[in-house]
């Protein structure tokens, strides 16, 4: 496919790779293809005739003519669902860097790897699809570890994935939760509330200083084992807050739980024009930023900073927006360093004077529950 002795590319422009073709169908008999490139994006096309034809191969997008979904030289690919929806599997980074000769390898970073719904949506052109903000899916405690290769089993309304890392083949069990997430999300307008520890709502007087709640610990010392080593505890929290900023100058507090000897967390405005959490257990300090370009001065804006345990991975969640790392970074989310013990610090809360509401968790909150607390809090944020 198509017809011919020309084969899907990649689009003009682009490199030489054009690999690991993987096909859907969609409910009007089109069909859709994505796969991989060298050039930091993968690349799609539709077909309208049976494969006889396609459409000119683009980057894919999360919506038609939307934002382009990221992805190294890694295999990525599409399943369709009994439900009519789709899965894609993924692993959320590239851009141009990829395409640097001196930057990144282009084959790199497969751990973790991401996942995201689909949906059929109508456009001029006939049946095309969207997609929803991804969700971690898999990762190895081992950021060299790769995880690529897989398929998926559909099997009595329960979902199972099967990947490789080169050497052993394993079987996962996909949580519901995270399904139902996934293929919900564009219809969630729920604040969740499972772990929430603090609610601030808009619709009181925001208070500036409150008790700051107990954050959960990421490792301790394990006084089972023989040697006294340290347990991973992997357990995460999540930051929710709307907030107006009049300017985008660098330094202005958000939040700050730090004591004196700079042990909390500090979620202040950068240099780049964006935010920043930084956290310290008095050891060592770790941070990670929201993508540039998303804040406005004057603006009302949503923002979800996730600290998640499991894979050390902080992400930035701005007006249901997952970061990617845009056209400033590979990445749009960070790790951080896996012996980092808390981010707990003074008892007391500073709340910066743009808060205007504030929510947070004792969990690490999934993407689809940041998207919708985002959709939730628009109806209830007063916008003066």
């Amino acid at each position: 496919m198509p017809e011919g002795d020309v084969g899907l590319r990649a689009p003009a422009g682009g490199g030489r790779v054009a690999e690991e073709q993987s096909l859907v169908r969609l409910s009007d008999g089109s069909l859709y293809c994505v796969y991989r490139t060298a050039d930091g994006w993968p690349a799609c096309a539709y077909s309208r005739d049976g494969a006889r034809t396609w459409t000119p191969p683009a980057y894919k997008t999360y919506s038609p003519g939307g934002r382009r979904v990221k992805h190294p030289r890694a295999a990525n690919f599409v399943w369709n669902c009994a439900n009519g929806k789709f899965l894609y599997w993924f692993h959320n980074h590239g851009g141009p860097f990829l395409r640097d000769p001196s930057g990144a390898r282009p084959y790199e970073d497969r751990n973790p790897a991401w996942l995201m719904a689909g949906r059929e949506v109508d456009t001029p052109q006939g049946k095309c699809i969207e997609w929803s903000q991804p969700e971690i899916l898999l990762y190895d405690d081992d950021p060299y570890v790769r995880i690529s290769y897989p398929d998926l089993v559909e099997d009595g309304g329960r979902f199972y994935t099967t990947e490789t890392q080169k050497s052993i083949a394993r079987v996962h069990a996909i949580p519901q939760a995270l399904l139902d997430g996934l293929f919900g999300q564009w219809d969630n307008r729920r604040v969740t509330t499972n772990g929430l520890m603090l609610d601030l709502p808009a619709s009181k007087p925001m208070p500036r200083q409150v008790p700051m709640p107990t954050l959960p610990q990421f490792n301790q010392r394990d006084p089972h084992r023989a040697d006294h080593g340290g347990r991973d505890l992997r357990r995460g929290f999540s930051i929710d807050l709307w907030f107006r900023l009049d300017s985008l100058a660098p330094g202005q507090v958000l939040l700050d739980s730090r004591d004196g000897s700079g042990k909390g967390l500090l979620l202040a405005t950068t240099e780049g024009g964006t935010v920043r959490l930084s956290l310290n257990d008095g050891r060592q300090e770790c941070s990670w930023a929201a993508d540039t370009g998303l804040l406005q001065p004057g603006r009302l804006h949503h923002v979800v900073v996730t600290v998640d345990g499991g894979p050390k991975i902080i992400t930035f969640v701005v007006d249901g927006l997952l970061c990617d790392g845009g056209q400033e970074r590979q990445f749009g989310w960070g790790r951080f360093s896996p012996t980092l013990r808390t981010s707990n610090g003074a008892p007391t809360l500073q709340v910066g004077t743009p808060v205007r509401s504030l929510r947070l968790y004792t969990r690490a909150l999934r993407t689809s529950e940041a998207v919708g607390n985002f959709r939730a809090g628009t109806s209830v944020v007063p916008s003066q």
